[in-house]
């Protein structure tokens, strides 16, 4: 058995189907084993960046081991956005690369990435965007290294590693005798029986005070597929649910004590039950950026924070809890629910404020499609069971505002990375290890340019996933910043090919639409085809997307921000 061939072996022996790679001669040999593998479906990408942000997709919502692998040097680089991507994400991802051969180290040979003698340093690299990478220096420890690797993309909390294969360990002759089953053998992290009972006495007392509690799940909890238990603890005790945008559909965002999303640009709601509570219990997110409105300083002042998390880093951020349970999100709320079973007797309905954002009637006066009118589409006509992708970019923000997740769907954004074109080809994965659910990815014109050609890779591969072009001809976010930190814009608006003609050009369905009625068709038509479908929605571009910097509101982030620009840099207020 070769080196490559006994990677692949190892790779069924974990579960993995799908392997997602670019093509080289330091990764000849793994293709050929890949072209002989019965279990894992090998896809060759375009370029190897789409190949890690499709392994990205792929470990989202199957809990596998996504797969990626490249050649050396350049082949082996562009592969490090998505591994960052993973490592920001927590996506179990394992990458394999090639390596210029040992004997020449530092001589400058062809991809060359030793460090050594004036080249590139890849070791170093791959160290600082993955959970640990390896060096595979002997075909005899093929198994071993590549063992520990995939336990370690999946212990505490997931994410990327890696594995160098020098090319002189593929030569002819060198063969791997030890042949062995990889174990995926990964101890769960369950919560510590005392401080469950610690902080569901803490929180038996608050709803004995008629103190107001809410809970803020994040992605970890998706991820951890705790919905059934934040659903049992939120209607048993009355608690309002908020989730950050990557909490979205952890429990139906129709269900009455669903108030919505709590970031810059969340649901008025949610920031209102926020600002109310006594006591904020933490599920599974790392309270980053966007959902603490630029790591705002009296965010949980006057607040009781409980936070629940697999990895205890997250406890030593921006926000010290007064309470932590280190666990996973699931383990962790089912401990939660029965502990307070036993303390807690009848509760009183809690009495919130619904909200009905897919349906909201919205006000424009260009003949454009209006952005939000487009979301809103988009979440009427999700089937059951759909993935919705928001890639980097103003769409994300009128995706999470006005799509409301059902049970059983899914939402995720390009996460704190933020890479865009991270979804754009990171769907492709998802469809892949979710045939049977429709993926649907809403991404700005600026995202599908930098790296749309991989709809190429889905028409070769029979991968029917469905793009909505959110077009308008302009980096929208980067323009908005720039008006407000600047007061002037540049550079950001650009033209666009005709994305529609581009589809069928390549063997896809494409559509070009310029009302909200033509969307509509033209997606219906998409989900029903069973074809990589792009549709280019022309949008206007005088709609802003809900924000505010503030948790107050809209209003109260205009004058702070106000209040901010007069402030010198002396922090004096001038007339």
């Amino acid at each position: 058995m070769k080196v490559y061939e006994a990677i692949v072996a190892g790779l069924e022996d974990v579960g993995v189907e799908a392997a997602f790679g670019g093509a080289g001669e330091n990764a000849a040999g793994l293709m050929l084993a890949l072209k002989h593998s019965r279990r894992i479906r090998p896809i060759i990408t375009r370029h190897e960046q789409a190949a890690s942000f499709m392994a990205c997709g792929y470990a989202m919502f199957s809990g596998k081991l996504g797969f990626c692998f490249a050649t050396a040097g350049p082949g082996a680089f562009n592969l490090f956005s998505g591994l960052a991507m993973a490592m920001s994400d927590s996506y179990p991802v394992l990458a394999v690369s090639g390596y210029a051969p040992r004997k020449w180290q530092g001589w400058g040979s062809l991809n060359e990435t030793s460090g050594l003698g004036g080249t590139p340093d890849s070791r170093a690299m791959f160290a600082a965007t993955t959970k640990k990478s390896f060096l595979l220096e002997s075909a005899e420890d093929t198994f071993d290294v590549l063992e520990e690797a995939v336990n370690r993309a999946f212990e505490g909390r997931p994410g990327p590693v890696h594995i160098h294969v020098p090319l002189d360990l593929t030569e002819r002759g060198v063969e791997v005798g030890n042949r062995r089953p990889v174990r995926l053998d990964v101890a769960p992290v369950p919560p510590d029986p005392a401080r469950v009972e610690e902080i569901a006495s803490v929180l038996a007392d608050a709803l004995a005070r008629r103190r107001r509690i809410v809970v803020l799940a994040g992605f970890g909890a998706v991820r951890s597929g705790a919905g059934p238990q934040i659903k049992r603890l939120v209607e048993r005790f009355q608690i309002p649910l908020l989730t950050t945008l990557d909490g979205k559909g952890i429990v139906s965002e129709t269900h009455p004590l669903a108030l919505g999303v709590f970031s810059d640009s969340g649901h008025a709601s949610a920031w209102k039950a926020f600002r109310e509570a006594d006591v904020v219990l933490c599920v599974g997110n790392s309270l980053n950026q966007h959902a603490t409105f630029g790591y705002r300083e009296d965010l949980f002042d006057g607040k009781l924070l409980i936070h629940v998390n697999i990895c205890e880093n997250e406890f030593r951020k921006a926000y010290p809890p007064d309470h932590a349970l280190l666990s996973d999100a699931r383990p962790a709320v089912a401990a939660l629910v029965e502990a307070l079973e036993r303390k807690v007797g009848d509760v009183p309905a809690a009495g919130v404020t619904g909200k009905d954002y897919e349906s909201r009637h919205i006000t424009h006066l260009t003949g454009r499609i209006h952005p939000g009118e487009l979301a809103q589409a988009i979440g009427r006509l999700l089937p059951a069971g759909a993935v919705l992708l928001a890639d980097a970019g103003a769409h994300l923000a009128w995706l999470g505002y006005y799509v409301e997740v059902e049970e059983g769907q899914n939402f995720r954004k390009a996460g704190s990375f933020g890479p865009m074109a991270g979804h754009v080809n990171g769907a492709i994965g998802v469809k892949v290890a979710h045939p049977d659910r429709t993926v649907v990815v809403g991404c700005g014109d600026g995202c599908y340019a930098l790296s749309g050609f991989e709809l190429m890779t889905a028409v070769e591969h029979d991968i029917p996933v469905i793009w909505v072009i959110f077009d308008d001809q302009e980096f929208k976010l980067i323009k908005l910043y720039q008006l407000a930190a600047y007061r002037e814009s540049g550079l950001v608006e650009f033209r666009n090919p005709d994305f529609a003609a581009y589809a069928r050009a390549c063997g896809a369905d494409g559509y070009r639409v310029e009302t909200i009625e033509e969307f509509e068709s033209a997606f219906r038509s998409a989900l029903g085809s069973g074809r990589p479908t792009v549709i280019d929605a022309r949008i206007t571009r005088w709609a802003v997307p809900h924000y505010s910097p503030s948790p107050y509101g809209v209003i109260a982030g205009l004058v702070e921000a106000v209040e901010e620009r007069l402030r010198g840099r002396d922090g004096v207020t001038r007339e």
